[in-house]
């Protein structure tokens, strides 16, 4: 099992050195790594959690070794796979054992249920640090370790794809995990956040990256049909749907896992694992902002808007008085 765990000063140099690369549509060979890394991205709150959880104890019901990493400082990945109960993370575990001048160990922050192997890597309070820097110093202390002697078939990676900055962004920067899942639903905000992910895959891509995105997962599925068309607009497959049901949000709101085959919905979580498990990594073609616009009614979303330029006197207000014009105006001869 390999992973590149980056180097701070590595990692703002290759930032520094991009705007001299060349942008060449370079086509990179597929990894074939034994051990796929998957990072799941979407916008916060979409269910990114809810998938995972029950995406993972699938996974391990079929026989394959997982390991879930929560990558976003909210902690919450874990939490359904745990009843509902905190999982102590990496960075606050790391800076506890520090002071006491006693080293981490695998039992304090990595923790079983099902068959899934799982570990949140946290990140600063509020106002007290970057989330993207905790995310690199969580990955320097996986590797402290012994990530890359670990023994797992699928490695998940939840990230949050609201945030742009690089921590955040490194499975795709630093080819850190071989392909990348979506999570969306049908409203504008969630498939702007999956399209600005899709962004990130292709530039990356033409930088000589190898990451790709394997597809997308429809959550809360109403059936309106908008996110299977952004699916189908950049050119990525839909995993699976997951419908906007009743049952499933109950359970969710109760952390009771749903993916298992002892569970109605056991069978279209096995499905996801299995096309999880087969998808190859594409390169998708993401949109513009009309073109994302587009998918939807242009009067739910205002894309029928025209800009209207504003004037001097519009930004002056009450402030705004005429000037005599310095134009020089000649009679007609």
């Amino acid at each position: 099992m390999s992973l590149d765990v980056p180097n701070l000063k590595d990692f703002d140099q290759r930032l520094r050195d991009e705007a001299h690369e060349d942008l060449a549509d370079i086509i990179a060979e597929e990894p074939k790594s034994k051990t796929q890394i998957i990072a799941i991205y979407g916008k916060g709150g979409i269910g990114k959690s809810f998938t995972l959880a029950n995406l993972s104890h699938m996974m391990a019901e079929q026989g394959k070794r997982v390991l879930l990493i929560g990558c976003d400082p909210k902690s919450d990945t874990t939490s359904l796979l745990f009843g509902g109960k905190a999982c102590p993370t990496i960075i606050e575990t790391s800076a506890k054992k520090k002071l006491a001048g006693e080293e981490v160990a695998i039992g304090d922050v990595c923790f079983k249920r099902g068959g899934v192997f799982a570990m949140e890597l946290g990140g600063p309070e509020v106002g007290r640090g970057c989330g993207g820097r905790g995310i690199i110093h969580g990955f320097e202390l996986l590797e402290k370790l012994g990530f890359h002697d670990w023994d797992f078939d699928y490695v998940l990676l939840d990230f949050l794809g609201d945030v742009v900055c690089g921590g955040f962004g490194l499975p795709i920067a630093r080819d850190m995990a071989q392909k990348v899942i979506l999570v969306a639903s049908n409203d504008l905000q969630s498939l702007y956040v999956a399209n600005n992910v899709c962004s990130a895959v292709e530039y990356f891509r033409k930088l000589g990256g190898n990451v790709g995105v394997a597809g997308l997962v429809i959550n809360k599925d109403d059936g309106t049909g908008e996110a299977a068309a952004f699916a189908e607009a950049v050119d990525i497959p839909v995993l699976a749907s997951i419908p906007q049901d009743d049952d499933l949000r109950k359970k969710s709101a109760n952390y009771q896992i749903v993916g298992t085959m002892e569970s109605q919905w056991g069978a279209m979580f096995a499905g996801l694992g299995d096309a999880v498990a087969d998808a190859p990594p594409v390169r998708p073609t993401p949109l513009d902002q009309d073109g994302l616009l587009g998918l939807f009614d242009a009067s739910e979303t205002g894309a029928d808007y025209v800009l209207v330029p504003a004037t001097d006197m519009d930004m002056r207000g009450k402030n705004a008085a005429p000037k005599e014009s310095l134009e020089v105006v000649y009679d007609d001869v």
